[in-house]
């Protein structure tokens, strides 16, 4: 079952672009579609049941009560058709809405597809990243209960039991253990983002794209080891020196439940809000800082910088591709849960003797939800990288001879329209302020 939600995941990261292209139009006909279903399969199961009822009401019954998991099952269906209908309405008001400002989210959608056609290895990062992380989680776990055996042995005369109690330098090793895991933890999600900027940078910045390398994502790889392991262990250590306090705050928060007055539980709760936003900042920043890194071959705080201004000088444009882009990837997310959960009320559909469906659904669900979060934020990435390097190649290059973009023909007609755009723009200006001419034989001559 992993193995078909892993397909499926990378099915809608190799043909993201084309449904980004339409405005998520080909998802709302698929939402559409699952819900005409669900609610044929309603009114299939209500008219089968009836029909089993006329001709028989004692073989359908129980000495229990046997009709209840029948009618259960319907009012289960219903439940489905109608939460389906409901959020294909908000999906066609919000498509409405959103169809005219989402001209470069396509464009960088469009590309991003095509650098997944390129570099597919691409999507093999998720699982690198889960296999990292696990082996460096199982490695502190045996490291930790090392360090529960390492004090001094004394016997507990009230359970009879021995503990070790650690005492000088050592009783500051948990902590310093449990820092680690934090950091650590950052450092790998901060490669993986490293990485794949380097890889699209590699693709991007390359005019002809059959003289790409062989493997970028292994150059990249080489080019983090060997360059930028220091850039991304201090963009991950500037993450955990926000991530432990917010920790810290909640543990006190859940320790005092309760206990504390209104204004104080109010504080701690307004604390831990700023926090966690000022780690999702600097998260987005570092990302950025990454890809900076791996266009320039900066520094840390130098590619912090330079990225910073970039997004500073296209601000519009940043929160248009974060607020459309991030919309259209939650479609893609929803996409997958919806095709499983309807996958799955299929199956069940011919297995009338399961007299629960709510619970085996949620956990396919909320699976297919983990495995679909992971591939597409790789693909957030992407286009996350895309774009600053759109604004570099706008900011340095404009076309001409010696300064030709390195954009993909998908941005450049974006830039094109734009330029077309504001001259229009442009000529009604200055004709709204060109003074009317006199009418002839007004002249005071």
């Amino acid at each position: 079952m992993g193995l078909s939600f892993a397909r499926m995941s990378y099915l809608v990261i190799s043909t993201h672009h084309f449904l980004s292209a339409s405005i998520s139009v080909p998802n709302f006909q698929y939402q559409r579609g699952g819900t005409s279903v669900l609610w044929w399969l309603y009114i299939d199961y209500r008219m089968t049941m009836n029909e089993t009822m006329t001709k028989d009401l004692t073989e359908t019954e129980e000495p229990n009560g046997g009709m209840k998991p029948t009618k259960d099952h319907a009012q289960g269906l219903l439940i489905y058709a109608v939460s389906a209908t409901v959020f294909t309405g908000i999906l066609l008001l919000l498509m409405l809405f959103m169809r005219k400002r989402v001209a470069l989210t396509i464009a960088l959608f469009h590309v991003a597809g095509k650098v997944f056609i390129h570099l597919p290895l691409l999507a093999l990062q998720p699982f690198c990243t889960f296999l990292a992380l696990s082996l460096f989680w199982v490695y502190w776990i045996m490291v930790l209960l090392f360090l529960g055996t390492t004090g001094n042995p004394e016997k507990n005369e009230d359970t009879g039991l021995v503990e070790f109690r650690l005492s000088g330098a050592l009783q500051y090793m948990t902590w310093y253990h449990a820092v680690g895991l934090i950091w650590i933890s950052e450092f790998i999600l901060a490669c993986q983002q490293m990485t794949v900027a380097g890889a699209v940078v590699t693709y991007y910045f390359t005019r002809d794209k059959t003289k790409l390398p062989v493997t970028p994502i292994l150059s990249s790889v080489l080019r983090l080891v060997r360059y930028h392991l220091g850039t991304v262990a201090k963009g991950s250590f500037i993450i955990t020196l926000v991530k432990i306090p917010r920790l810290i705050l909640m543990y006190i928060h859940n320790q005092l439940k309760g206990k504390e007055n209104a204004c104080a539980r109010c504080m701690l709760k307004a604390c831990i809000c700023c926090l966690w936003c000022l780690e999702k900042c600097l998260n987005y920043l570092n990302q950025n800082a990454y890809a900076a890194t791996a266009i320039n071959s900066t520094s840390f705080c130098t590619s912090a910088r330079d990225a910073f201004m970039i997004l500073v000088e296209n601000a519009l444009r940043v929160a248009t591709i974060n607020t459309v882009g991030d919309f259209v990837l939650f479609l893609g997310k929803v996409l997958i849960v919806t095709c499983t959960a309807f996958a799955g009320v299929l199956a069940l559909n011919y297995q009338r003797d399961y007299t629960e469906w709510v619970l085996p659904l949620i956990i396919v669900c909320l699976f297919a939800f983990l495995v679909a979060h992971c591939f597409l934020s790789i693909f957030e990435i992407v286009v996350d990288v895309l774009f600053l390097c759109f604004a570099i190649d706008t900011k340095y290059n404009n076309g001409t001879p010696g300064r030709e973009f390195y954009m993909d023909k998908a941005l450049m007609e974006f830039v094109e329209n734009s330029r077309r755009s504001m001259a229009m723009e442009e000529r009604g200006r200055s004709k709204r302020a060109r003074p009317k001419e006199e009418a002839p034989g007004t002249s005071s001559a």
